[in-house]
């Protein structure tokens, strides 16, 4: 089966940028509204309880996850990234895999992060992506989203210090809203933010759960 060319280039751009990637961004520097939703979702999931960031880039998400208690792994696509993720938090578990096709058992997870990851994916895969975070979350599982907010493709050509050449798009809250809202999701939170620091347009945040019914405790 040929692979879809999106997911080749989004690949290649990772693999080679992933280790500037993580010297330019060390750690977590978002800022206080960004880290206020991380911690949130922490909080509503509660400790130990089993949660998995999908496009988990170098880990510095996956790791500050961690130290707010949760019980959480990481994958991404780009096996340059999940190399380097696995070199800085050994204690922690790194896969490479896609979010397009989720490698894992249904109703399973009691949290799924999306950092800015879904923002290299074509918006008309989004709905079937929303499904299989649907797919893998238990009743009352918690989803949170990280996205550009907009509706506009970007084309990138140079990041982190190399020649690469990527999609990047931002999406508009509502529509994702209402996909997840498609997909059996709802959604208890938005924050839309403006741009901070080197950031060339507003952030938006959304936080949902599988609708049919309540997680565990």
């Amino acid at each position: 089966m040929t692979e879809p060319n999106w997911v080749a280039e989004t690949r290649a751009a990772y693999d080679t940028v992933a280790v500037d990637y993580a010297r330019l961004l060390p750690e977590v520097v978002e800022g206080p509204l960004d880290r206020g939703m991380l911690t949130a979702f922490a909080e509503q999931v509660g400790p130990g309880r089993p949660v998995l960031e999908v496009g988990c880039g170098t880990g510095r998400i996956t790791a500050h996850l961690r130290d707010l208690g949760l019980d959480v792994a990481g994958f991404d696509l780009s096996p340059g990234m999940v190399e380097v993720a696995r070199r800085a938090y050994p204690e922690l578990r790194f896969e490479v895999g896609s979010m397009t096709a989720l490698a894992l058992p249904d109703a399973g997870l009691a949290g799924l992060v999306a950092w800015y990851s879904i923002i290299h994916l074509p918006p008309e895969l989004l709905p079937e992506v929303f499904a299989e975070f649907h797919r893998v979350l238990a009743p009352g599982g918690y989803l949170l989203l990280a996205v550009k907010a907009g509706d506009q493709r970007i084309r990138l050509e140079q990041a982190y210090g190399h020649t690469v050449s990527f999609d990047v798009y931002r999406l508009p809250p509502d529509r994702l809203a209402t996909q997840l809202t498609e997909a059996g999701l709802t959604v208890h939170a938005t924050l839309v933010r403006e741009a901070e620091g080197p950031e060339r347009g507003p952030q938006a945040f959304l936080l949902a759960t599988r609708s049919d019914g309540r997680a565990e405790r």
